[in-house]
């Protein structure tokens, strides 16, 4: 069970390159004092003086061997790949993340970028750079789309993914699912799956949306294999981990066009370095990591954390999205 100082000597670090934590936390007007830092050097610097860490990508595992207050981890993102958790649990420093923070953002997102592919949005803007009015098209294969009757694919069933398919269901869309305990889901999916017949869903899809945490499971899922798969007229849409995706078969997939386009939110090298061939695809939409974003995002980490808080003061044993 964790253990922290009381709120009078406890010490809680928010870590971030933008999220305005510090002041999106004092104007809960909880007493406890706190600080941010921006960047890595300023967190090895006062990590010390942790008790408690607020944190995503400014994490490195250097900081256990700083930190010797620490007592609990607090993440800002719904992943944890990053973070070293047998470590965790040998020094007893509690895991917890920010699941759900962003499911309606990230729902949102992933809806923009389906609704961008099926309507051309990425070539209407290209044409306006150019100074193009586009005629109307004759090849009917070649026009824009509607979304009522078509296939949503989606890997991975959870809050997110569990929103995609309302907001699926509400354009009149066949939602097909893939979750680890099928029988728990209560949403309006057509048809839901285990991981292990993704295939089934992947070959169905007219839009094939990942949004899967990163594990043994789905690291490169998206492979030539599953590709192949795909419907020569399908889309991906990834707003998981880039590392689901093997992305040179990707880019042979687009360039040879064996799958209509993407979107993709992330990579594995993120950010996406200015010489990668993906910037050059057309039939492709990048947006950089940013699905997750919304003006909400600071406040919803902090209900989370609040509410850990008071879990721990009350000697709870279990947390809210507790990881280790």
């Amino acid at each position: 069970m964790t253990r922290l100082p009381s709120r009078d000597d406890l010490t809680i670090g928010f870590a971030h390159v933008a999220y305005r934590m510090k002041e999106a936390f004092a104007a809960r007007n909880t007493g406890i004092r706190h600080f941010q830092v921006y960047d890595r050097a300023e967190l090895d610097r006062r990590s010390p003086e942790l008790d408690v860490l607020v944190v995503s990508g400014l994490w490195h595992n250097g900081i256990l061997q700083t930190a010797s207050r620490l007592k609990w981890i607090q993440s800002i993102g719904a992943g944890y790949d990053q973070f070293p958790l047998d470590d965790l649990r040998k020094r007893v420093i509690r895991l917890t993340r920010a699941y759900g923070v962003n499911q309606n953002a990230v729902a949102e997102h992933t809806f923009a970028l389906i609704l961008a592919l099926s309507r051309q949005l990425q070539y209407c803007r290209d044409n306006q750079r150019k100074h193009l009015y586009r005629q109307m098209i004759s090849d009917i294969a070649q026009r824009e789309d509607e979304l009522g009757g078509k296939t949503l694919g989606i890997i991975g069933l959870g809050h997110i993914g569990s929103r995609v398919a309302e907001i699926g269901k509400a354009f009149n869309m066949r939602v097909m699912a893939t979750k680890r305990e099928p029988a728990t889901y209560r949403g309006p999916a057509d048809h839901v799956t285990t991981p292990d017949h993704a295939d089934e869903v992947i070959q169905a899809a007219d839009f094939l949306v990942l949004n899967c945490p990163l594990t043994p499971q789905t690291r490169g899922l998206i492979n030539d294999r599953t590709l192949q798969l795909m419907k020569p007229s399908a889309f991906l849409i990834n707003v998981a981990r880039g590392a689901c995706v093997d992305e040179p078969a990707l880019l042979s997939a687009l360039r040879e066009r064996r799958i209509a386009g993407a979107a993709l939110d992330h990579f594995a090298d993120d950010p996406l370095p200015p010489e990668s061939p993906f910037w050059d695809l057309d039939n492709l939409l990048i947006t950089p990591h940013t699905a997750g974003e919304t003006r909400k995002y600071e406040q919803n980490v902090i209900d989370i954390l609040l509410e850990n808080l008071a879990r721990i003061e009350r000697g709870d044993s279990t947390l809210l999205h507790q990881v280790v």
